[in-house]
């Protein structure tokens, strides 16, 4: 084990799980506030504005439908009224932490550095960040998950914008401690088709080169003013998979590189390295930004940790024509016809945990940071469609989770690899994405007419697995022993890859020994909490 206790623990996020409301506009009529607006007073993101149906005028529907069930996500989970049943469940499930996203809109509704805070905002995180400190959970708090306020995206194009985006930022990040295809918020892209408006060839890069600037920013403004006194970490989240070459074909080997390259190393090695892919450059030329001296030197090291969102792995062949893939070309089919691993729901996503260690061991030889996995889940095939009885057993979920836990144990314990946490995808069932509620990754089902929960064999095993693994606890044997994966062939170019030392987490404060706050400074002590426990993110988009 590590210097510190490792974080087992579930995820979600703000935007798939919490109710969400906003004013609307009736024909003729000024703007018009719902009961449920006035109680959570959270305003529109990009995300609620792409999932609207041209069926509903009043909310100003002028596209086509963005959920392939023609859904939103105004209910989701209904986390926002349930949070205190969701707080138990988890602490039945044995997790020892939580990473949850923050909204920008129900804190800052309209997003801006001028524009007024929403109080009630601040109190529902206050309360919830306090209820599992008391259950002995520590909250792994994100500050943004592509749901951004969709009145900065009105009032100046959002990320778009680097001048103004940086320091509506930076006051977000200071008050609180997809742009590409069109399928993700804000719905952007060059088919016609799906969005008129957007240029996929040059817009996904400049919002990229300013989301890495602003979170660091961020970093640098929690860095200067908070951390001395509060000691937390602060850090990046990125999502990619392990790529691997079709076959031992030259340009297919090269091919793999090129994905992660890409997928990775477009803000890995930004944010840790202080340079951007050369195969980038060459690829995309006088399309891709670059920072000036001075923003390289805020860029670069402005994560604490390396956050790791991955679901799978992809063979890759040279001579794709996706920019997002590098171009290269991905599939599950080996040469001989045979399949990867077990499909999921979702066409991107099939199980292979020889993969998920290949990973870990090429970012901790690359980056030289500990690694907190972020996300890490399954899809089971059909499983919106099956009885409820059918879905709790979810096999094929529970074997991906034994293959990920076993490649991680062997990472940890055979390779070395600091591993400080470990958050399966995802908590609940929830709203996901372009899919809707079509697609459930959730170790915990949620039958949305009725919000209840019920948990699956998955939430069985992962409790089972938690116990065991809990370094602190005295009263359950340590089966840290794990199947022997496939050993790695060390693809990471290490010619320019400087080591950064590793900074110890906070041990959270006991829960025991924390003086009740009076009502009346509870949302000043709330950003005291929740800098310590903060985590800058932002995933690439996997579509």
């Amino acid at each position: 084990m590590s210097q510190l206790s490792r974080l087992w623990a579930l995820a979600t996020r703000a935007c798939q799980t919490s109710t969400v409301r906003w004013p609307c506009k009736d024909a003729g009529s000024e703007p018009k506030f719902s009961f449920a607006f006035c109680r959570v007073q959270r305003r529109e993101t990009t995300w609620e504005r792409v999932s609207i149906d041209v069926s509903e005028p009043r909310r100003g529907g002028t596209r086509k439908e963005g959920r392939k069930d023609g859904k939103d996500g105004d209910v989701a989970t209904d986390s926002y009224r349930l949070w205190k049943e969701d707080v138990a469940l988890l602490k039945e499930y044995g997790v020892k932490a939580y990473r949850f996203s923050l909204s920008w809109s129900r804190i800052i509704p309209l997003g801006g550095r001028d524009d007024p805070v929403n109080p009630q905002g601040i109190e529902f995180y206050s309360n919830l960040i306090d209820a599992l400190l008391a259950n002995g959970i520590t909250p792994f708090v994100t500050l943004y998950h592509w749901d951004l306020p969709q009145a900065l995206h009105d009032r100046y194009g959002g990320w778009l914008n680097k001048d103004e985006i940086v320091k509506d930022y930076t006051n977000y990040a200071r008050r609180f401690w997809g742009y590409g295809r069109g399928v993700f918020a804000p719905g952007r892209s060059s088919d016609r088709e799906r969005s008129q408006e957007g240029d996929s060839s040059t817009e996904p890069w400049i919002v990229g080169h300013n989301v890495i600037l602003s979170h660091a920013h961020a970093v640098k403004l929690y860095r200067e003013q908070y951390k001395p006194t509060q000691k937390g970490q602060i850090g990046i989240t990125l999502n990619g998979d392990w790529a691997m070459p079709y076959d031992d074909n030259p340009e297919n080997i090269d091919a793999a590189q090129h994905a992660l390259d890409f997928a990775i190393g477009w803000y890995g090695d930004a944010v840790h390295l202080g340079f951007y892919p050369p195969y980038m450059r060459e690829v995309l030329g006088n399309r891709m930004p670059d920072f000036s001296h001075d923003e390289w030197a805020i860029v670069k090291g402005s994560s604490d940790f390396y956050g790791m969102n991955t679901y799978t792995t992809n063979l890759c062949r040279a001579g794709g024509d996706d920019e997002f893939q590098g171009n290269v070309d991905y599939t599950f089919t080996r040469p001989d016809g045979t399949q990867l691993g077990t499909q999921a729901h979702c066409a991107w996503l099939q199980d292979y945990p020889d993969g998920f260690r290949s990973l870990l061991n090429y970012l901790w030889k690359r980056y030289k940071l500990p690694i907190f996995v972020t996300e890490n889940g399954f899809a089971v095939k059909g499983e919106n469609d099956m009885p409820i009885e059918e879905a709790l057993k979810d096999s094929d979920r529970v074997h991906y989770f034994q293959g990920t836990t076993a490649a991680l144990l062997t990472a940890i314990h055979e390779d070395g690899v600091d591993i400080r946490s470990y958050f399966p995808w995802s908590f609940l069932d929830n709203f996901e994405w372009a899919d809707g509620y079509l697609t459930r990754f959730g170790v915990t089902y949620v039958d949305y007419e009725t919000q209840k929960r019920y948990p699956k064999d998955s939430a069985k095993f992962l409790l089972k697995f938690f116990k065991e693994h809990d370094s602190s606890r005295t009263d359950t044997p340590k089966t840290d022993s794990a199947p022997t994966a496939a050993k790695i062939v060390d693809q990471a170019n290490l010619s320019e890859v400087s080591s950064t030392s590793t900074v110890k987490t906070d041990t959270p404060p006991s829960p025991a020994a924390k003086p009740k706050e009076p009502k009346a400074v509870k949302a000043r002590g709330f950003k005291a909490r929740i800098s310590r426990y903060l985590s800058s993110i932002v995933a690439l988009v996997k579509a």
